[in-house]
C-alpha cells in the first residue's frame, strides 16, 4: 500500500498523471493535467511549468488500450505554447474511446483551446478565461507570400478541429482573432466562463464536481 501511494505522489509530481479509482461508483479515472506551457520540440527553461506533449501521448495510448481505465479528465490551466504538440495531444485525447471530460480552471489560452473542446464534454469555472488569438511563430521568419499562406493554413487547421468538436463556426473563431478591439497591444479575444459557453465554445459553467459527476455518468451510459 505504501509503495502504490509512493507511485502515485510519483506520477503527480513529474507528471501531473493520477489514476482515481476509490470512488463510489468502482470507476477507474484517468486524471490528466495540462498546466503552463505546451512544450514541442524543444525544451523551455527548467524555471518554466510546462506540459511535455512526449509524456501526454504515450500515457494516452496506454489509457486507450488499457481495459481497467472508464474514463479520462482533463484538467486545464494553461498558456498555449507549441501549436504542433498542442494539437497532436487535442487529436488524441480526441480520438479515444473512452468517455472523456475537460474542465477550464485558471485559463485555457491559444492552444488551449482546441485542448479543452477535444473532449465529449467540457466546463469551465466562472472565473476561467480563453484567449483565443491568431498563431504566433518565433525564430527567423522569412518575408515571402509562402510564409502568410503558412500562417493562414495553420490558422485554418485550428478553427476547423474547434469547429468540429463544439458548437462555435470557424468563421466565429477566426472572427475573435482578428479582433483589435479588446488588447491593446494585440489581436484576439479573452472570454470569460460564462463567456465561452454563450459562443458554444465550452458546454458548460461547472467546478470539479460537476465534471467528475457528468463523467461517472457518461460512463455508466456507455
Amino acid at each position: 500500500m505504501e509503495k502504490e501511494e509512493e507511485v502515485k505522489t510519483e506520477q503527480i509530481e513529474n507528471f501531473g498523471q493520477i489514476r482515481m479509482e476509490h470512488n463510489r461508483q468502482n470507476h477507474s479515472i484517468y486524471l490528466l493535467s495540462i498546466i503552463g506551457e505546451i512544450e514541442g520540440h524543444e525544451c523551455l527553461s527548467s524555471s518554466s511549468k510546462t506540459t511535455k506533449y512526449e509524456h501526454v501521448l504515450p500515457k494516452l495510448a496506454e489509457v486507450e488500450d488499457d481495459a481497467g481505465v472508464d474514463g479520462v479528465l482533463v484538467l486545464l490551466n494553461t498558456v498555449g505554447g507549441d501549436v504542433e504538440s498542442g494539437l497532436a495531444i487535442a487529436e488524441m485525447i480526441a480520438s479515444l474511446s473512452k468517455p472523456t471530460v475537460s474542465l477550464v480552471l485558471g485559463g485555457s489560452h491559444s492552444i488551449g483551446v482546441p485542448l479543452a473542446v477535444s473532449t465529449d464534454y467540457s466546463y469551465i469555472v466562472p472565473t476561467g478565461t480563453m484567449v483565443i488569438h491568431p498563431v504566433r511563430l518565433s525564430g527567423t521568419v522569412i518575408g515571402a507570400p509562402q510564409t502568410y499562406d503558412y500562417f493562414k493554413q495553420m490558422q485554418d487547421r485550428i478553427a476547423g478541429f474547434i469547429e468540429s468538436h463544439c458548437a462555435v463556426k470557424a468563421e466565429r473563431i477566426e472572427e475573435m482573432m482578428m479582433n483589435t478591439s479588446m488588447l491593446t497591444k494585440d489581436l484576439g479575444t479573452i472570454l470569460v466562463g460564462h463567456e465561452a459557453v454563450a459562443e458554444g465554445i465550452i458546454n458548460e459553467v461547472g467546478g470539479i464536481a460537476e465534471a467528475v459527476k457528468r463523467l461517472h455518468f457518461m460512463i455508466n451510459e456507455e
